[in-house]
């Protein structure tokens, strides 16, 4: 098949709407269940060459979670801890996970609020402890090199045995040159070929030089996610995960704080306050997403005046003040953070700091690169200035 007929392009009105090889060749996708859409396809696509490459440069299986063309979530597959496994809503009947398991459950659980509705993909074939996973949580569908005969059952009866589901050839390497049309007119590029890993990492500039290996996998997973993620952006990670992915937004500063806001709010989630919430036994993840959401946030003191908490909680919890909330933020240190390009200010490494930043990869060239080395060194943080940037739109 070198076609696939889409319900509709971007919106109901866009029709008609298809995908297909232009030379006549194979597609390299097969869908095994639902009908993906046009928006469904891009996101499969990016989120495939994501987990790939994740896969390729880290030799650990990955997992990506994408909404609107833009990963809310990344992760290679290290193991869960006792407080990772809460704050995910893991559930004990799911059993052993496996790293792919591990992979998404991170990946999933990073930005829960951007990952709801998610398309997944993953670097490896499916198993059953990952589609249990994914059984419980709400997503459109899914792209994989393959899929267990029971994971692919379970899949299969999610939305009513209308998931989508792709398979996708892994030997598949597009044309090097790509197109795409605006408003009538052909753009023609070569492919991003480009191959991230721990090499690019060599030219530390700043008076730190230390950047352990652990670092390293960190900030190649967000090298590689930046690849992939609408500009401009910037990404956090920590233990070989996305905890904040700023975005598609015009300005850098404003990336780096909207990434760290979400880089907050993952490790506000691991505080005994928010652990230890008392929700009600009837209210389901996506509710309790949005509870913790507001319970961290500046609406906090509103839900509970409001009594609101009584929708959701069996009783009234604590507010979670200011003082506590910035003690419990000053616990978190040896976070990496990736920039897709140069930072032209030092504000953003102040906002990087904030949220436990240590280690750092950007491409420089600047012309105040000096001020943000200088910004680096106040605070002991290591920076490698990689010279490639990362545009991706």
């Amino acid at each position: 098949m070198n076609e696939f007929q889409l319900k509709y392009g971007c919106n109901p009105n866009q029709k008609p709407s298809r995908i297909f090889m232009e030379d006549g060749s194979e597609l390299p996708v097969t869908v095994l269940n639902g009908r993906p859409g046009y928006i469904n396809f891009l996101d499969a696509l990016n989120g495939w060459q994501l987990v790939s490459e994740l896969k390729e440069a880290t030799g650990i299986p990955a997992a990506t979670s994408f909404k609107h063309v833009s990963p809310a979530g990344a992760a290679v597959g290290l193991p869960l801890d006792e407080t990772l496994k809460k704050i995910y809503w893991v559930d004990e009947t799911i059993g052993e996970l496996s790293p792919l398991a591990c992979a998404y459950s991170r990946a999933r659980g990073a930005d829960r609020m951007s990952s709801f509705g998610d398309f997944i993909s993953l670097s490896d074939v499916c198993d059953v402890a990952t589609a249990k996973l994914i059984q419980h949580e709400v997503s459109d569908g899914i792209i994989a090199p393959g899929y267990e005969p029971e994971a692919l059952e379970i899949l299969k009866s999610k939305k009513k045995g209308n998931y989508n589901i792709i398979q996708i050839d892994p030997s598949y390497k597009p044309a090097e040159l790509e197109k795409k049309q605006v408003f009538g007119i052909t753009f023609e590029q070569g492919h991003n070929n480009l191959h991230i890993d721990k090499e690019m990492l060599k030219d530390v500039v700043t008076e730190n030089k230390e950047i352990p290996d652990s670092a390293k996998i960190d900030l190649v997973v967000a090298l590689i996610t930046l690849k992939y993620t609408q500009s401009n952006s910037v990404c956090y990670v920590k233990g070989g995960q996305a905890i904040g992915i700023g975005a598609g937004q015009q300005s850098r500063v404003h990336c780096t704080r909207l990434a760290g806001s979400k880089a907050d709010n993952w490790w506000l989630r691991q505080s005994e306050k928010v652990m230890n919430l008392p929700f009600r036994d009837d209210i389901g993840k996506p509710d309790r997403d949005n509870a913790i959401d507001v319970y961290i946030g500046d609406e906090s003191e509103d839900l509970l005046a409001d009594g609101e908490w009584e929708r959701v909680f069996t009783t009234k919890p604590a507010p979670f003040t200011r003082e506590e909330k910035k003690a419990w933020l000053a616990k978190n240190t040896g976070v990496a953070l990736g920039s897709d390009a140069f930072f032209p200010f030092g504000d953003n490494i102040e906002r990087a700091h904030k949220s436990g930043v240590s280690y750092i990869a950007q491409p420089g060239g600047s012309i105040r690169d000096q001020n943000v080395i200088d910004t680096c060194n106040k605070y002991g943080i290591a920076m490698a200035f990689t010279g490639i940037r990362l545009f991706h739109h």
